[in-house]
């Protein structure tokens, strides 16, 4: 049971699942324990980590450095990502008086410089743009994106959030083009379906990753309609599969799509972790795929 690979360029991969530390904070780990859980994952196969400078009120990507500094030689074996461009009202920013979202190149390099210092690195494998802004300059982005990759300081570029046509608008002008985007994609949340961000994606050979595959729980512990029609389906596949891992039939709805998309997995725990690997050996046939979709629209199809 290894995670297997995924070619975002001829360059550069990530792990196929990829672990997500929004709620890091949250888990209240020692330094020993967030390492072992680093340990364990990377003999899984599972060697991308996913962060953002704002995580855990801008402490996660420390406290994740914190644990790696044990044992730098471990740096060799994974990728880091991390995210920026949300400024969020914050005591470590008292002089903020307004959520907002800055993506000038003084802002993007800085954010770059101190997620460095956080991880205890030279180097981040990926950065995102979090969230697209009605107030976005690209040639900024463009300069700064030159700046962090001509430094070294940045290997890769994507985005978060972002709609194809904004997408394609900051790609024309951009050298180093984007490579990915990360969405939010589950059995609950079928926007990117709807909104031509999937066709796009198979147009342009972009392998998108998904934030949010367990819709925040909304799809192990349903509390509306909509979730308790479509857990439904998911135990009925589950039991097809003759599984009872209704997480690992979650996985495997999205790891099965050819769009290649790749789970942001945001667990703390290691078996929950596995279930999304075993996912990837989990086929699943094309009416158990729409008996789920289906499940998620209330309706067949047209």
């Amino acid at each position: 049971m290894v995670s297997s690979r995924v070619n975002l360029t001829n360059e550069f991969e990530l792990s196929r699942i990829v672990h997500g530390h929004w709620r890091l904070s949250g888990w209240n780990f020692s330094n020993q324990e967030l390492l072992k859980l680093l340990q364990q994952e990377i003999e899984l196969g599972v060697t991308s980590f996913d962060h953002a400078d704002i995580y855990g009120n801008y402490t996660c990507e420390q406290l994740f450095g914190d644990a790696l500094n044990i044992k730098p030689s471990l740096r060799n074996d994974i990728q880091l990502i991390t995210k920026c461009g949300i400024k969020l009202i914050s005591n470590r920013y008292p002089q903020r008086t307004i959520k907002h979202y800055d993506y000038s190149s003084d802002h993007i390099i800085s954010s770059v410089d101190n997620s460095l210092k956080n991880f205890r690195t030279d180097y981040i494998d990926l950065l995102l743009l979090h969230r697209p802004a009605p107030f976005f300059n690209p040639e900024e982005v463009a300069k700064a994106f030159k700046t962090l990759k001509r430094n070294g300081k940045v290997l890769n570029f994507g985005v978060s959030n972002f709609s194809s046509m904004q997408f394609e608008m900051l790609n024309s002008y951009i050298d180093e083009k984007l490579i990915t985007n990360q969405v939010e994609i589950s059995p609950y949340c079928l926007d990117q379906f709807e909104n031509g961000n999937i066709d796009f994606f198979l147009k342009e050979r972009i392998k998108p990753m998904a934030w949010s595959p367990l819709a925040g729980g909304k799809l192990i512990n349903p509390h509306d309609e909509k979730g308790q029609r479509i857990f439904k389906a998911l135990s009925e596949v589950a039991s097809e599969l003759d599984t009872d891992s209704i997480d690992e039939v979650i996985y495997s709805w999205i790891l099965n799509h050819p769009c290649s998309i790749i789970p942001v997995v945001g667990t703390s725990r290691i078996d929950r972790i596995k279930h999304a690997v075993l996912a990837l050996n989990r086929n699943m046939n094309l009416e158990q795929w729409y008996k789920i979709y289906n499940a998620s629209t209330g309706q067949e199809l047209p």
